[in-house]
């Protein structure tokens, strides 16, 4: 028995990277799976067996997600869990990044989760049910040079989850968001072509590795299941000891 059976998920961001790990990861906990991607592809398909579906759209275009959701509530009837892992990374200071890539990544980060949640929850509050996971990072917490764009969208998610949790909790939606480390996917490759940045982000892990897509799966498996009842407007750090704070080899001096 599944720890998803009889529920239906919707997963933006399906077809890489930590998206396409939820979407697998609930299709073995027997969940239904709806992927929600910008553009086709075949890599999202979860497990074998598990009714699927496969909706294209882009999270900055409200009419498209608009549509998109309604497929897939027409596709499975209802729409219980929503991970919003749709994202886009970014590189550069305030002086440098145009106004084009700041709207390009709040809207793809931040709006689209909105976006998503916005057309989602009104089937959720008429079953007064659901659980909303939006993809953070540690990085909405924390300030990493060179990266304005990309943290101040993740600080919004931060915050836009704790408000959302209040504004739905009477309609028994639990809504959290999950803040991984550096995890390896297609959205961090660039820093992988680096070695000197490569080892600094390392040793900003306590672990001294990056994450793995699977290991952010199984955190947000834990929120979109009932074993997550009681938790709602939480950020749920999955950083390897990255918000640990920085360690000091004393033992060494």
């Amino acid at each position: 028995m599944g720890r998803l059976d009889g529920k239906v998920a919707l997963v933006t961001g399906a077809a890489s990277g930590i998206g396409n790990a939820c979407a697998r990861r609930f299709a073995e906990e027997g969940a239904e799976v709806a992927g929600l991607d910008v553009a086709a592809s075949e890599r999202w398909k979860p497990a074998a067996g598990r009714k699927t579906s496969f909706h294209v759209a882009d999270v900055r275009d409200e009419v498209a997600v608009s549509r998109a959701v309604a497929a897939a509530l027409a596709a499975h009837g209802a729409i219980d869990v929503l991970v919003n892992a749709a994202g886009v990374s970014s590189y550069g200071v305030a002086h440098e990044v145009d106004a084009e890539e700041w709207d390009r990544v709040l809207d793809i980060n931040l709006k689209g989760s909105y976006l998503v949640a916005k057309h989602v929850l009104p089937a959720m509050m008429a079953r007064r049910s659901g659980s909303i996971i939006h993809v953070a990072s540690v990085e909405g917490f924390d300030g990493v040079s060179g990266q304005l764009a990309y943290n101040a969208s993740k600080g919004g998610v931060v915050l836009m989850t704790k408000n959302m949790a209040l504004d739905y909790a009477t309609y028994g939606i639990r809504v959290n968001c999950l803040c991984p480390g550096l995890i390896e996917t297609p959205l961090t490759a660039p820093v992988m072509t680096l070695p000197a940045l490569l080892e600094q982000m390392r040793s900003f892990h306590a672990m001294e590795r990056f994450g793995k897509p699977e290991e952010v799966a199984a955190a947000a498996l834990f929120l979109a299941s009932d074993d997550a009842s009681f938790v709602t407007g939480h950020p749920l750090v999955v950083d390897g000891g990255w918000l640990a704070g920085r360690r000091l080899r004393v033992t060494d001096l």
